[in-house]
């Protein structure tokens, strides 16, 4: 379905490649195979007016150096098992990006408290999301990785379209 320019944006972050590999490995074998047709990702806003398309990619032309990103233990969603994630540079830069898109036009879901998070299962029975959770938290935690850019997306009904990906600075 197109939906073109009145279509939600949706931004995520993009880990240091060997994160990256491991969170999709994650998502790839834990996450139903009917419901996983977008990447692994964190998302920063899930609903952002197509309208501030131009605003955001100003904001991130010139993003700084690739924030660190503590991954935490992993907690139940309920039907589904998450990463905890900690980064007080991503935080502060979506705390920028509400300031410059407004907090009146984010969803209830945007305006909230942001509580970063990797989905590696979603929308399975609680038994099944209870025994990952279990094998899960015997690795060991936390782990200390980078983001190395932002992406944008156009949400499309179930597929995204990346509009455009925001590298940071890495050395």
């Amino acid at each position: 379905m197109d939906q073109g320019n009145d279509a939600s944006l949706i931004l995520t972050l993009e880990f240091d490649p060997a994160t990256q590999n491991w969170a999709q490995n994650m998502r790839s074998t834990h996450f139903p195979a009917a419901r996983n047709i977008v990447p692994a990702h964190v998302t920063l806003f899930h609903a952002l007016p197509s309208s501030c398309r131009g605003r955001i990619g100003a904001n991130l032309a010139t993003l700084g150096d690739a924030p660190e990103i503590t991954i935490g233990a992993p907690y139940l969603l309920g039907r589904g098992v998450a990463y905890a994630m900690k980064s007080p540079e991503l935080a502060r830069l979506r705390e920028d990006l509400v300031s410059i898109v407004g907090k009146e036009s984010l969803t209830r879901q945007d305006a909230a408290s942001w509580r970063p998070h990797l989905t590696v299962q979603n929308k399975v029975s609680p038994e099944e999301a209870r025994a990952l959770l279990a094998d899960l938290q015997t690795a060991p935690h936390p782990v200390r990785c980078h983001a190395v850019a932002l992406r944008l997306w156009r949400y499309e009904g179930g597929p995204w379209t990346l509009l455009k990906r925001f590298a940071f600075i890495t050395a």
